[in-house]
């Protein structure tokens, strides 16, 4: 009995001892294989060469074709965002030209209406002109904002006249000789602008403060905190000193020691001014024929008057209307081809979701294989396993997947 047993313990051994040779003889082969790569590399064979050279190929092919669908993917992305930015400033681009126009068309029917009425009401018709002048004085000092410019009475400037910087208002006449004339600036003390300041709607007088910027002033107490510094301000044409609706500035934040008061930012940097436009402005009499005509006596009649301004006015809107038919027929167009571009977009994005949750559900039962070659065993239900699962089963799977 105790022979018997001696033998089973020498035949376990045995067993141990030619697995401790088998794993020593790979062990070694490996490193002699490794040497012997390493010696092959560092030699420069033809075969060496062209054996490197086909793996090299090899690699860089198959990541080629693994890196296909991932940048395939990224710049599918990048096109639908760039379409996407492109759609969205193009709507924005396409409400602001509708706004501009509807007010250029607002804007021409009040011009056009204003200059009937003038006629009706005064016997002349005043026409404005701007004429370029050059600054040849600039009296810059803490007290006097004022310049000098090359144009006088002979241009036919006169105490009063506006003086621009390109649209924007810089100030005012205040002396006129032969062949120049002194202007002074809004930035001056002494100066005083009725103002509207937009879009609040408020009423106010701008006075210089003797540098690049004004004061709001003369102002209803508690209106000040509706101010923002987006709000605009522009002439208001009280008084008949300045002509309504020129731009002059944008308001300033109050600095924080002086919380009561309101700055305006002008759009021109008076320091900077070399020329300078004089609006000229000049009245037409109306010249009466003979009284006895009959056409004139209708055109004195303010009733037919009236009517010829509503009949304009018909005909402005009705080619309005014939403008905006066409414009909306053009847009309709531009926005069915965008529609068709967006649904094609549309059907590629759904294409391109599909391969990726292909590549996933790939990814994942690659994910499975490696897992179940190493962890298979455990989970798998054998005669000495009984907590295992059956091989095939989602309970199977999700305990491979969940030695990771």
């Amino acid at each position: 009995m105790a022979s018997s047993r001696d033998d089973f313990i020498i035949a376990i051994r045995s067993a141990f001892l030619k697995k401790s040779t088998q794993q020593k003889f790979s062990l070694l082969t490996l490193v002699s294989a490794s040497i012997f790569v390493v010696l092959l590399s560092s030699l420069d064979f033809r075969a060496v060469r062209l054996l490197k050279m086909g793996i090299n190929e090899f690699i860089y092919r198959s990541s080629f074709v693994i890196s296909i669908p991932e940048n395939f993917i990224k710049q599918t992305f990048i096109d639908v965002v760039e379409y996407t930015t492109f759609h969205k400033k193009y709507k924005k681009d396409k409400e602001e030209l509708n706004e501009l126009r509807s007010s250029n068309i607002s804007s021409e029917i009040i011009q056009y209406e204003n200059k009937e009425l003038k006629e009706l009401i005064n016997d002349y018709v005043s026409s404005s002109d701007k004429i370029l002048a050059k600054i040849i004085v600039d009296h810059d000092s803490p007290f006097l904002k004022s310049i000098i410019i090359n144009k006088g009475s002979k241009d036919n400037i006169k105490i009063g006249t506006n003086v621009y910087d390109q649209a924007y208002l810089v100030g005012r006449v205040i002396e006129v000789n032969y062949k120049t004339s002194r202007v002074l600036l809004l930035s001056d003390l002494n100066s005083n602008v009725p103002v509207t300041i937009a879009p609040q709607n408020i009423q106010a007088i701008i006075t210089g403060s003797g540098d690049n910027f004004g004061q709001v002033k003369y102002i209803k107490d508690g209106l000040s905190q509706k101010f923002s510094e987006k709000s605009i301000v522009y002439t208001s044409g009280t008084g008949a000193i300045f002509k309504s609706g020129i731009p002059i500035g944008i308001l300033k934040a109050a600095d924080k020691d002086a919380e009561n008061k309101v700055y305006v930012e002008f759009y021109s940097d008076f320091s900077q001014l070399k020329y300078v436009f004089a609006e000229v402005v000049t009245k037409k009499e109306i010249q009466n024929s003979d009284n006895n005509s009959s056409v004139d006596a209708e055109n004195k009649n303010p009733m037919d008057a009236k009517l010829k301004i509503l009949e304009d006015e018909i005909k402005i809107i009705e080619d309005s209307n014939s403008r905006f038919k066409q414009e909306n027929e053009n847009l309709k167009s531009e926005i069915n081809d965008l529609n068709n571009e967006i649904s094609k977009i549309e059907g590629q994005i759904l294409s391109q979701k599909n391969i990726i949750n292909q590549f996933n559900i790939d990814k994942q039962e690659l994910k499975f294989l490696r897992l179940n070659l190493i962890h298979g065993h455990k989970c798998r239900k054998t005669f000495l396993n009984t907590k295992g699962y059956i091989v095939g089963t989602s309970d199977y799977k999700d305990c491979v997947l969940s030695k990771e």
